[in-house]
């Protein structure tokens, strides 16, 4: 199954927004890294990844937003949340994740901490 994650610029100052949509997991990875690859060829200073229509994530799955945090970090960009459960939540909290990655609980909350920080 080949997914394919929109990436769309918002926000002052640009925010890419990342919705991702189903399982996160291997088969993820090219469509996620393809999404990343846009958002790394313009000017975005920070990454909202959308969880809103996710389904399940799985470790590998984690491992791919790991990856994504460490791209991205490598490149001076931050790396926003939102959209997950409560499960995920608490997975992004066990993991450490949420202390690399500012989890937010809707996407306008999210492109105002963006621009604010």
């Amino acid at each position: 199954m080949t997914t394919s994650y929109p990436v769309a610029t918002q926000g002052d100052p640009p925010v890419a927004v990342i919705a991702l949509s189903g399982q996160i997991d291997r088969s993820a990875l090219a469509a996620l890294n393809e999404a990343y690859d846009t958002v790394a060829s313009s000017s975005t200073q920070s990454v909202l990844l959308d969880f809103h229509d996710v389904d399940y994530i799985n470790s590998t799955g984690i491992a791919l937003i790991v990856g994504i945090l460490g791209r991205a970090r490598a490149e001076n960009r931050s790396v926003l949340a939102t959209g997950l459960t409560e499960h995920y939540q608490h997975i992004f909290a066990i993991t450490r994740l949420s202390d690399f990655i500012a989890v937010y609980p809707d996407v306008s909350s999210a492109l105002s901490g963006a621009t604010s920080s």
